[in-house]
């Protein structure tokens, strides 16, 4: 008998039917002696619904309102699929973020998580219950509601198990595992059997969406066992480990998969001073106004000045805009220039580190297509390239036959 922390995303609870599958499909582990906490998702297009809602009261709503309205739909999911196992004979018990009780910071839109108490929990599985919460929430000290941000509910399923010591953390969703890069993109992408944590842990940092990056996070620092399964048909899925074992290492290919994020936009700041703390001054204020920052670049001082450029969410574009708007009329700059028409395209591997030569034959299958690197950012593990989006679809596949990842074993 093994305690399983069970998620599944929006598209696995789209529908009642749905709701009904995932019953059914817990209660085969359940019946088969297994311990079961269930995290789930708002119903599918249930979360853009209220965030449509909500931006017609308000364009920019964000903060402590918008997480009180947005976790509604996760509230609607546990009960219906709680009522699913009680009318199947089954006792279960729903809980939202706030009672179990996951403690978060109070970054609303964003939030991290802090503390689980799973008392209740561990006294519902004592006695038999399956345990169904709330994903993507949680409450600050001060018990304000809070949630984590788009994907969040992967990071509360990762942060249970861990919580709880599970044996094993199984992430349901409309994919049956982790491909080489997205199937929708390049068809003949490949399902991975294994990957590195730390090969996923890019691949979400990049752009791949079949998991959340802090879940992954998660998963490592706390050492859960993870996998990724589809809702919809049987499988094996991808398990997400630590390190390949030595047969695996042997027929490593150099590049695992390749990730790309269409949620990119790039701002530059031309002319500034080139002078000690002036990337301070540039990114300290888009810092305060919440915004991440992903790729840098500053280019060589010529004559004293220097351009400074740098990626955010391109949610965040009109906001950095402005901020470095005003920052280039404090440090006197000569222009500020935005584009939010830009995508990143990142290849992945642990095979990189024996291997020389990758980088440049990323940019020579890229140059052969006619696509224009824009920016260049490399780790031990992964090289990443912006480029116009209207390249995103040509430099995936391109890549992707390039390095023979439908092929690779």
């Amino acid at each position: 008998m093994a305690l399983l922390v069970q998620k599944f995303g929006g598209t696995s609870v789209g529908t009642v039917e749905r709701i009904e599958a995932v019953a059914d499909k817990v209660i085969g582990y359940k019946d088969a002696g297994h311990d079961m906490v269930v995290v789930v998702s708002a119903m599918s297009g249930e979360t853009n619904r209220l965030v449509a809602l909500a931006k017609q009261i308000d364009p920019q709503a964000r903060g402590r309102e918008l997480d009180v309205l947005l976790t509604t739909g996760e509230q609607v999911t546990i009960a219906l699929l709680a009522m699913a196992f009680e009318k199947r004979g089954y006792t279960a018990r729903s809980y939202t973020g706030g009672q179990v009780k996951i403690t978060t910071d109070s970054a609303h839109n964003k939030a991290r998580i802090k503390s689980i108490d799973h008392a209740k929990i561990s006294d519902d599985l004592r006695q038999g219950r399956i345990v169904v919460v709330a994903g993507f929430q949680g409450v600050d000290e001060q018990d304000n509601i809070t949630t984590l941000g788009r994907g969040g509910s992967d990071t509360t399923g990762v942060a249970l198990a861990a919580a709880l010591k599970a044996d094993e953390c199984q992430i349901f969703t409309d994919v049956d595992g982790v491909y080489t890069t997205d199937p929708r993109v390049e068809p003949q992408a490949r399902r991975l059997d294994v990957i590195t944590f730390e090969e996923m842990l890019e691949m979400a940092s990049l752009g791949s969406k079949v998991l959340q990056i802090r879940a992954v996070e998660f998963a490592q620092k706390y050492k859960v066992p993870l996998r990724v399964l589809s809702s919809f048909e049987e499988g094996e899925g991808t398990l997400i480990t630590t390190e390949y074992g030595a047969d695996k290492a042997m027929e490593q290919a150099l590049i695992s998969g390749i990730a790309f994020n269409r949620d990119e936009a790039q701002l530059t700041i031309n002319g500034v001073s080139d002078t000690p703390g002036v990337a301070y001054q540039i990114l300290g204020p888009i810092s305060d106004a919440n915004i991440e920052v992903d790729m840098i670049l500053q280019n060589v001082s010529a004559d004293g000045n220097t351009d400074f450029t740098f990626t955010v969410h391109r949610n965040d574009f009109d906001m950095a805009l402005a901020s470095l708007q005003q920052t280039a009329e404090r440090l006197k700059a000569r222009e500020v220039r935005g584009n939010n028409k830009i995508v990143k395209i990142s290849i992945v591997g642990v095979g990189m580190r024996s291997h020389a030569g990758i980088a440049s034959r990323m940019f020579e299958i890229l140059s052969n297509e006619g696509i224009n690197i824009l920016m260049i950012a490399t780790s031990e593990i992964k090289i990443s390239v912006v480029v116009d989006e209207k390249y995103l679809e040509l430099g995936v596949r391109a890549l992707h036959d390039g390095f023979d990842l439908k092929t690779a074993s």
